[in-house]
């Protein structure tokens, strides 16, 4: 598959089961990460891997914390948070690191940046032939659920879990809009 046919047949998806990526898969998924457009070379992402019965633990930790906080989920909505994540072989806690000693770059681009190298993981997890969703939900927006991962509010923008797997069937091709819906090209008025 050619590189542009692998990017305009990306899409997201829930449908992933065990196995994951190897190791060695892992190491160049991250990889790929390293590689987003960064402004000022902070390199403000950060991830933490998610395997095993920790995703079980981070399944627990955020419906308590939801529920501690709050916002609890309805019944339905916890057990098809549960049975997602019981297929998941790989989960990663994704965060931008906020570097209060830089004023030069603002926050949002370092956030940017951090979408950037998600979008590479999305995109190299896709080329590999493993399924993946960016999630923002499994307690993203609790206080409690990015501490306990180690992303202090203070230094950190948490932004979610990518969740990894391989593929339960296959993907199915979406409609995408017109490029012309989302483009115009300028032109100078003359003066």
């Amino acid at each position: 598959m050619s590189v542009l046919s692998t990017l305009l047949s990306r899409s997201s998806t829930k449908q992933i089961q065990g196995p994951g990526p190897s190791e060695e898969e892992i190491q160049q998924i991250l990889a790929t990460a390293m590689c987003a457009p960064d402004h000022g070379r902070l390199r403000p992402w950060r991830f933490k891997r998610i395997q095993g019965d920790a995703i079980a633990q981070l399944t627990d930790l955020a419906v308590k914390t939801l529920e501690a906080e709050g916002k609890p989920l309805n019944a339905t909505k916890e057990k098809t948070m549960r049975d997602w994540l019981a297929r998941a072989p790989l989960v990663l806690a994704v965060a931008s690191y906020v570097d209060h000693s830089n004023e030069r770059i603002p926050e949002h681009e370092r956030m940017l940046a951090t979408g950037a190298s998600v979008m590479n993981i999305l995109n190299a997890v896709h080329a590999l032939g493993y399924g993946a969703f960016w999630s923002t939900g499994i307690g993203t927006y609790t206080q409690g659920v990015p501490e306990a991962l180690g992303f202090d509010a203070l230094e950190y923008e948490f932004l979610g879990f990518v969740v990894i797997g391989s593929l339960s069937e296959p993907l199915k091709p979406k409609e995408r809009p017109a490029v012309t819906d989302y483009v115009s090209i300028w032109e100078p008025s003359e003066s």
